[in-house]
């Protein structure tokens, strides 16, 4: 065999291992039905990593990134203590329970001025639990994972138990980390015989993951925000120690909320926002938002039928308040009303 057969045979060689290797990159790429979601993603990820200047050289699993995209970035990555009207007693204890063991954390070996590993806020809907969990995880420095339970369903058996492990190994790679999840009793709610033989499996997998990094020096909470307390798994109940009521609130909190609400809008002076507390009685933090919401829809509409513009809106009137409330209150009655009726 001369040196031609030998060159020809190699380029030959090159040319199958090269068609190989482009065909096999093609079937992975359009036969698998999660490559374009995985691609989508790592984008997402990427952007977060970036927007929160976490480390891009820690290396994820397709797992992992999934759970990754789920971190709080850009713009909605906290909530200062500022942002929240009233609960002043809320937020002390927070920070006393929370906030001090985290920070006394990185001095002491002290199992006792550890965080609490669980942390419940409970309370009506529309209280601020959400905003508080941010708040926690900006003022104690934590990376937040705003878990959504969908993503840990999966239609393949077995890949549910492998995201809810990659929860806990991305929170332990990027700790102090708190897992936040919302509406907690839908996801570990009281256990059922009834439950589908993958959800109990996820569930469980969930407590155990949960209870082996509880026993380390782990910077990992799991915080939860329900609406119905009673709902939750009492083995769920038993791993938040740290328990926190978020009440619907009185009128000096509604005062406060007001006042952190309109902070950033133009007043009239003889606007009194004490009054408007004093008749939005059961009225929640987001309820309220959507009293001003309406009040500056109205002031801007009169505006722009005077002929102005919306950047010469006039100061917010008493009685825009005062029409706004007694629209959001109708709104409620009928609901309420057609609540009785079913």
């Amino acid at each position: 065999m001369d040196r031609a057969e030998v060159i020809g045979i190699g380029i030959r060689l090159i040319s199958v291992a090269a068609l190989s290797y482009f065909t096999v990159k093609y079937l992975v790429k359009y036969l698998d039905p999660n490559h374009s979601t995985v691609e989508e993603n790592k984008k997402k990820v990427a952007q977060i990593f970036a927007d929160l200047g976490l480390n891009r050289a820690i290396e994820l699993n397709e797992h992992e990134i999934r759970i990754a995209t789920q971190f709080v970035g850009g713009e909605d990555v906290g909530a200062d203590w500022d942002d929240i009207g009233g609960f002043s007693d809320l937020i002390s204890e927070l920070k006393d329970r929370v906030i001090l063991p985290l920070q006394f954390a990185t001095q002491s070996t002290s199992s006792l001025l550890s965080p609490p590993k669980g942390i419940l806020l409970y309370g009506p809907p529309g209280c601020g639990k959400t905003l508080l969990a941010k708040a926690v995880a900006r003022a104690a420095g934590c990376r937040f994972i705003n878990l959504q339970v969908s993503n840990l369903t999966d239609k393949w058996y077995g890949e549910s138990q492998k995201l809810a492990a990659a929860v806990f190994s991305v929170a332990q790679k990027f700790q102090p980390t708190i897992i936040f999840i919302d509406e907690i009793d839908s996801f570990l709610r009281d256990r059922q015989s009834h439950d589908h033989e993958a959800t109990a499996m996820m569930k469980a997998q969930f407590m155990t993951l949960w209870d082996g990094f509880a026993s380390t020096g782990d910077q990992i909470i799991v915080m939860g925000a329900t609406n119905r307390p009673k709902d939750v798994d009492a083995a769920i109940l038993r791993r938040m120690s740290a328990r926190f009521c978020v009440p619907v609130p009185t009128e000096k909190q509604r005062r406060d909320i007001l006042q952190v609400i309109l902070r950033s809008e133009t007043l009239s002076e003889e606007l009194d926002l004490q009054e408007i507390a004093k008749c939005t009685g059961g009225l929640a933090g987001s309820d309220l938002k959507e009293v001003c919401r309406l009040a500056m829809l109205s002031r801007a509409k009169e505006t722009i039928s005077a002929g102005g513009t919306l950047s010469e809106i006039e100061p917010l009137l008493q009685r825009d308040l005062l029409d706004a409330v007694q629209k959001y209150m109708r709104g409620h009655s009928l609901l309420t009303h057609d609540d009785a009726l079913d």
